[in-house]
This record gives C-alpha cells, structure tokens and sequence, in this order.
C-alpha cells in the first residue's frame, strides 16, 4: 500500500489534526518525521479536546500504532509528559514507537536556544525557546546525542562532554551565562532508560515491513511548508524539512512509496513569530479572524497573525509538495464577513507577481493584489455535503480551488469531529 504524506501549506497551525483525525479509522500508522515539541496540533473528540506537541495525532485513535521517525528531535521529559496527560484521560499510548535515531533535546539545547534568541534582539527569529534548532545544529555538526545512545552509558559520556567543551566556552564567555555540568545532562538522560527501552525501535525497518504488508502509513509533517528550512521563508523557518520530501528523509522509506501528498490550508491564512506576511492585517478584520478562530498556538499560546488566503502561497506548496489533494479547513470562520479578500498576486515596487517571488528581499516587500468575493451570514457548521453550504460559500470555495494548484477534496466547516466535507477519497 502507498505511503500517503499530509503536510501544512501555510506556515503552520492549519488543522493538521483535524485532517489526521479524518483519516486515522483507515490506516494502520501515523509517523511523525520532523520537527520536535515546538509545534501542536489540537484536535476535537466528540467534548474532549486534545492539544498534542511532540505525538502524532493518530495516537488518540485506538488500533493505530503511532511512529516518531528519525527526522524528529525528542524532548524526553515533553514525551513522556505528554504520554502521562493521555493515559490519565484513558487513552492507550503502548503502541508508541520511538525510532533509535533520533536526536534527543537536552539541557543545554533548550538553554543556548534562549539565550541565542535573547542575544539576537531585534533580529530574533521567533523560536519557541524549546531547544529545537541548536539540536539540528548539532546533528549537522555531526556532534548530536541519539536516542540510542542513552542506552550505551560509555558513548553517552563522550557525546556529552564533548559537545559542553564548546558550548560551556560559549554560554560563559559570550553569553556571561554559568556553565552546565557533564554529569548533571547525563544523570537525566539515563533517568529515562527504562521506560523509553520498550518503545525504541528501528522504525524505518518496521515502515517498509508495514507498506510490504500492504498497510496504510500516514507520515504526518509537523510545522509547514513556508516554514521549510530550504522552501519556506529563510531565515524565519523552522529547522527542519515540513515538506513531504522530508518524509523519506526523516522516516526512512523510499520517495517511490508515497503515492498521496495531501495538504491542509486555512480558508485564511495565519503565522506565529517573526517574517514576511504579505496579506497579513493590522486592522479589525484581522482581530475578527483571530478572536473568531481562535487562532493563538497550541504549544506557545502566542496570538497569531492573521491574514486573507494567500492563492500564490497554495500554488506554490502544491508545486513544492506535488500535492494531490488539499484540505481546506476553517471555512466557518469567515462566516458573517461581507466580503472576503483573496491574494491572487503580489505588487513589487510596481511589478506584479503571480508566483512566490524566489528572491526573499522581493517577497517580504510583496504587497498583496486582492480579488473580492461575496460573504456569507449562514451558519456552515452543520453542512455535510457541498451542496448544504450557501451560494456565495460554495462559489468562494470553487474559486480558491481553481487558483491553488490541486483539487479540493475536504472543505472542514466547524471544530467539531465530523463538521467536515468529504469530496473525494483521500485514502482509497
């Protein structure tokens, strides 16, 4: 069976989730393969909600075996944090496999990550302080701990007294900060053998065994396309690859696995942290989109900035992803405008623009050029079919899909589990 991959085609926070959750009573593996726990997805169960960082959401789904691949950087407190808060709602988090490649977060990750940012001022990238970017520093310096390697105390020691011989120089003498003890990084990793042992795996083994086996594996990407460490907007990305190339790379299977590239877009669009946002308001149709679909983040709880649906920001993922199919999410949230903006294009310094422009000076000064459609007022959330939602919906939706780049095949129309529309098979 062919892997289907489902990434995010903005810059993060499009209700992921809310597409695994879709999909999950269908496949038989969720892998997560980048990024770490400075990304969530939150996802609606019936009463019960779910805000998720560093675990794939198919975990909630009960027979699904939820995957951290190799392409992940693990906070292992976060992980096993996030597993309690689970298992204390009843749900059953034994099937998790954690892959032995992965790089581990430690202390002095988290720590140079903040005081880096701090030292930056008013050029800070916007991170979530969570060690995220020094760990895939580290890994491309060729200097990072794995997860196997806490089962191998000799290495374990080497790793990390190698790597705090530097980074010690740098947090006293740069950062006029105290520096962190060998031993101490070290006794907290070995904490957590014994339970971390049961769920280690050589997980890229186990995925081809599975697509073998004819199973359903979802590669569920964490962060977004425009985040992209090379195709989104450098330098205020994320650290690692969101796109659905970064599935082979970070899960281990062959590109010539994935059959589906699915991606999940706004009807809107919104970012956190710092970097270009060419439709991005400042007036009080951006507080409505922001108060109305609640848009602060699941890890941070950082107010999102808010825009109009970017359409050469669709193209563009769906040329970078080779997307099949988009899912567009949030539709109910713009419910009650009188009438919504589209970015068709953008205007640099007087040229039009019908792409995303490669030279990142000529996109952070983009100015969006704007179609007009008609609102709606009806409520859309208990709309199960195309055909149930309001004409100008419905034409809206069919515009946005003519200039994104691939077929609409789920418009979600509210928060709840089921408020989504199913217009083709996104497994079968």
């Amino acid at each position: 069976m062919p892997a289907i991959v489902l990434i995010g085609a903005q810059w993060g926070d499009e209700g992921k989730g809310k597409a695994t959750d879709l999909l999950a009573e269908r496949i038989d593996y969720v892998v997560k393969f980048n990024g770490g726990n400075n990304a969530g997805h939150t996802v609606v169960i019936g009463d019960e909600k779910y805000a998720l960082h560093l675990l794939p959401s198919g975990i909630l789904t009960p027979g699904v075996t939820p995957v951290i691949s190799n392409g992940v950087v693990i906070d292992i407190s976060v992980l096993f944090a996030e597993l309690d808060a689970l298992n204390s709602r009843g749900i059953d988090t034994s099937k998790l496999r954690v892959s032995a490649n992965a790089h581990v977060i430690t202390d002095y990750h988290r720590t140079l990550d903040k005081v880096t940012e701090r030292f930056l001022g008013k050029r800070q990238i916007g991170t979530t302080g969570r060690g995220i970017g020094p760990t895939y520093a580290d890994k491309i310096n060729r200097v990072g701990i794995r997860i196997q390697d806490i089962f191998d105390e000799g290495i374990l020691r080497q790793k990390v007294e190698a790597a705090l011989e530097i980074k010690n120089h740098l947090l006293a003498k740069i950062y006029n900060r105290r520096a962190i003890s060998a031993d101490a990084v070290i006794e907290e990793l070995l904490s957590y053998r014994e339970r971390l042992a049961p769920m280690v795996a050589d997980t890229a083994l186990e995925l081809n065994q599975a697509l073998e086996a004819d199973k359903v594996v979802l590669f569920e990407g964490g962060q977004a396309t425009m985040l992209d460490i090379d195709h989104g907007t450098y330098p205020f990305v994320t650290s690692s690859n969101a796109t659905a190339g970064g599935a082979s790379t970070g899960s281990g299977i062959g590109p010539n696995k994935i059959e589906r590239v699915i991606a999940v877009i706004k009807a809107y669009t919104t970012r956190v942290g710092a970097g270009p946002f060419p439709t991005e308001l400042f007036d009080e149709d951006g507080e409505y989109l922001r108060a109305k679909g609640f848009e602060f983040g699941t890890t941070t709880g950082r107010p999102r900035r808010c825009g109009w649906y970017d359409a050469p920001i669709a193209r563009y993922t769906a040329r970078i992803n080779g997307v099949t199919d988009f899912v567009i999410t949030k539709l109910d949230v713009i419910t009650g405008l009188e009438q919504i903006p589209v970015c068709v294009a953008y205007d640099v310094d007087g040229v039009r623009h019908d792409e995303v422009p490669v030279n990142q000076s000529d996109f952070h000064h983009a100015k969006p050029i704007l179609e007009y459609f008609p609102g709606w007022t009806e409520d859309i959330t208990g709309a199960r079919t195309f055909s149930d939602l309001p004409k100008n919906a419905q034409d809206y939706v069919t515009a946005l899909e003519a200039m994104s780049g691939a077929r609409f095949s789920a418009i979600g129309v509210g928060p709840a589990r089921d408020a989504i529309i199913v217009q083709h098979d996104l497994v079968g």
